[in-house]
Order: C-alpha cells, then sequence, then structure tokens
C-alpha cells in the first residue's frame, strides 16, 4: 500500500479491517499512566513530503513555546533532512524513508523496518510522541516509541493505539489541524503564535546573495513550472507567458527552480530568456534553494513543495490552484494570492486518484485559468510590494 489515498475503496477498506482488529487495543488508555508534569522529552513525526513538514512550522513552533525546557526530536523523510535542520526549537532531527514515500526508484523502509526502528528508540524514554499525519503505519511507529503518551490523528487509522485521538478535520487547513493537536495534547495554547519562519544559515544566504548577483538590482521573481503531478499542472507554455511578461513589461530576473527531474520543464522556459535575465537553481538543495527564495520580491508557483517554502520564508507568493483545496493547503500570508477558477467540480482534492475525465490532460480547472488572468496578479502583487 502507497501512500493512503482515502479515495481508494480498497484502500479504506484496507484502513477499515485493521482498525477493527486495533480496536481492543483501545482499552489500554484506562490503565495507561497521565502525565503529572510537563514533559521533558517529546518526539514529533513529520515524514511527508516538503509541503507538509512546512505547514507544520506553526504547531512545532507553538509546540516549543508551551514546552520550553523541553527536549524535541523531529522525525523526517531523509528528502527533508536540511530543512527539517532549520526549524527553530528542535533539538535533533531524525530522517527516515518509508518505501510508500521513496522516489527516484529507491526502495525505502518497509512498514515492518520503520516499526523496529521506531522501537529502537525506546530508551531514550520520550514522555510525549506526537504524530502529525492521519496514517496507521506512522501511528504504529509511534506506538512503538514507547513513549509515556501519544497523540495523533485517529483518521488514517490506528487511532485506538494513541491516548489522545483526534480526527483529522478534512474541510480545516493542514497547518490548523496541526495546531489542534498541539493544543489538545498539552491542554493549553498560546495566546498569539509564535514565529514560525525558518533560521537559514548565514552560509546559504551568502550564497544565494552570490547566486541572484548576475540579475543585479532588478525586480527578482521565481518561478516553479514543475506541478509535481500530471493533474496539478499548468501548462508549462503559460509559465513561458509569464517569464517573458516579467523580463519584457517588468524588467524582472527570472529565477527557476525545480528538482533534477523538472530539468525538460525548467528548459522549456528558460530557452526563451535572455541568458543575462535567468538564474536556473534546478537541482538545488532545498536549504539554498530556500535562502535564494527568501531574498525575491515575489515567488509564481502551483500547489508545490517549494510554495510553501516560499511561505515559510515569507516571500510574496501568487499560486495557480486546480484540484487541490486552498482551504487545506493554500498559503495564507498576508501579501500571498491564490488564482483559481470556480466550477461546480473544483476543488475536488481528487490528487491522487483524479476522475477520469481529468486525466491525460490539463484539468478544466487548470485549463480556464489563462495567462493573462495570472499576470494581472502578479502585476498586482509587484506593485503592493514595491509600496
Amino acid at each position: 500500500m502507497a501512500r493512503l489515498n482515502i479515495y481508494d475503496p480498497r484502500e479504506r477498506a484496507m484502513v477499515a479491517t485493521a482498525d477493527a482488529l486495533l480496536r481492543p487495543l483501545a482499552l489500554r488508555r484506562a490503565w495507561r499512566p497521565r502525565l503529572e508534569a510537563a514533559p521533558g522529552r517529546i518526539l514529533c513525526f513529520r515524514v511527508e513530503r516538503i509541503g507538509d513538514l512546512l505547514m507544520t512550522l506553526p504547531a512545532l513552533a507553538e509546540l516549543r513555546a508551551l514546552a520550553p525546557a523541553a527536549t524535541i526530536d523531529l522525525v523526517v523523510g531523509d528528502w527533508n533532512r536540511d530543512i527539517a535542520g532549520a526549524i527553530r526549537g528542535i533539538d535533533r532531527v531524525e530522517t527516515l524513508s518509508p518505501a510508500w514515500l521513496a522516489r527516484d526508484g529507491s526502495e525505502g523502509l518497509s512498514s515492518l523496518a520503520l516499526m523496529r526502528k521506531a522501537a529502537d528508540w525506546r530508551d531514550r524514554h520520550y514522555d510525549l510522541a506526537i504524530n502529525f499525519e492521519p496514517d496507521i503505519r506512522t501511528n504504529i511507529a509511534l506506538a512503538m516509541t514507547g513513549a509515556r503518551r501519544t497523540a495523533g490523528f485517529a483518521s488514517g487509522g490506528g487511532g485506538a493505539l494513541l491516548d489522545l485521538a483526534l480526527d483529522f478535520e478534512a474541510s480545516a487547513h493542514t497547518a490548523d489541524n496541526a495546531l489542534a493537536l498541539v493544543r489538545a495534547t498539552m491542554g493549553a495554547r498560546c495566546e498569539e503564535t509564535p514565529p514560525s519562519s525558518l533560521d537559514i544559515p548565514d552560509e546559504r544566504r551568502q550564497q544565494a546573495s552570490r547566486l541572484l548577483e548576475p540579475l543585479g538590482r532588478r525586480p527578482r521573481v521565481g518561478i516553479h513550472v514543475s506541478g509535481g503531478r500530471e493533474i496539478k499542472q499548468w501548462p508549462e507554455s503559460r509559465f513561458r507567458d509569464v517569464a517573458e511578461h516579467l523580463v519584457r513589461n517588468r524588467d524582472a530576473g527570472i529565477v527557476l527552480t525545480g528538482a533534477p527531474t523538472d530539468r525538460a520543464q525548467v528548459e522549456d522556459n528558460r530557452s526563451v530568456l535572455a541568458p543575462e535575465r535567468v538564474v536556473d537553481l534546478t537541482g538545488t538543495d532545498l536549504l539554498t534553494t530556500a535562502a535564494v527564495i527568501a531574498q525575491l520580491d515575489l515567488f509564481v508557483t502551483g500547489d508545490t513543495g517549494p510554495m510553501h517554502l516560499a511561505r515559510a520564508v515569507e516571500t510574496p507568493i501568487v499560486a495557480i490552484f486546480g484540484p487541490s483545496d486552498p482551504r487545506r493547503y493554500g498559503p495564507r500570508g498576508v501579501r500571498d494570492t491564490v488564482v483559481r477558477v470556480d466550477l461546480p467540480c473544483s476543488p475536488c482534492n481528487r490528487i491522487r486518484l483524479p476522475p477520469a475525465r481529468c486525466t491525460g490532460h490539463t484539468p478544466a480547472c487548470l485549463a480556464e485559468i489563462d495567462s493573462p488572468l495570472v499576470i494581472a496578479e502578479i502585476d498586482d502583487a509587484l506593485a503592493r510590494s514595491a509600496r
């Protein structure tokens, strides 16, 4: 079973069967010891993709504020190691590569291997363990750590193994679900959510400045062409329209971001730009990319991990949304803009199991967002930032 897909009836049935078998274990809550004092050692799980981790930053910041003296360890996917190390308030980062999240042909840890790895942490004697993702496999791993108290979401299965199991609110933003979990677990909340931006090392900021030097002092706009999945891909030709408009009419320099697998899509845009007007960051590590994005005037993207990276470093965003629900995943900065069209079927949020009518081509919810609409929002955003 890959990453859980709530739209797949077979996966829902498998989780329901597993939950039925685990249900008797819920009785253990009656005699599990309660924490009488503030937790001294806390373990947090967030092993999914970059956007999932970054949407957890406000919750991690609040957890640190509510437990200022605690040691907080964070478990993330291997791909998020550098970014996790830049999160304020985290004392130690552990990395895993679960098989259902592995990419580029790598094998990754099986569910059983993940549980054995979690059991190896028992000798750390965690007072509290929190799982920020609704997934039965990581809930089982959380229980294997032997933490005195465990908390997470029941919606993806495995809630019977947790001392505190919340339902993941599907209509709420992922960041708000994570905050709700921390507040329920700690029995308290901060009056104001603490700052949660990344703490980027000075050497990465200096490297970013050197990378951007060829663009001079003109406006700098980042563009992330790849949607990550076909169902979320705004046409590359329209990203080209955006880039050409920015160079021709805004005298902007363009910064193209992407993973090594995005090379062809990035090249499609880079080829229409004068070399002195573009910086290509394809394949650059995430922390350096974050440092570059932090120095941009604007970042243009679909619903992607780099969108959340821009939010984390407080760079204004113009985000193009199709099937994804911005109420759950959208950027929420005061200078951020979400561009979408209202259709009866959108947002369906069926990213991992798209409707048959939307496969093999650009879905209507993205096809109907034309270049002039996005360009108008970009011009407005740049005008606001110049004031």
